[in-house]
């Protein structure tokens, strides 16, 4: 299971605006383009696990930061279908 933690982990922190928008519509996410701009820039190479519930939730509080509160949740969203996966 580590593997595919360290998998989904290292496509967070090197997600591309147009991949972020993508996953989102996978998902039925509302994400706009500026938005995911925001949060690919602000993933850049933070190394977060998203499956540590500590860093996620730090890490949802800079996404709402930066795109709104709403977009956090729905990213929020959108990275916990990614840890269950």
């Amino acid at each position: 299971m580590r593997i595919f933690e360290s998998i989904i982990n290292h496509k967070i922190n090197t997600i591309t605006a147009e991949e972020l928008v993508k996953y989102a519509r996978q998902f039925n996410i509302s994400v706009t383009r500026a938005q995911a701009k925001k949060i690919a820039e602000y993933l850049r190479g933070k190394n977060i696990n998203i499956f540590d519930d500590g860093q996620r939730t730090q890490l949802i509080r800079e996404i709402a930061k930066a795109a709104g509160p709403q977009t956090a949740r729905e990213v929020n969203k959108l990275f916990t279908e990614l840890a269950k996966k």
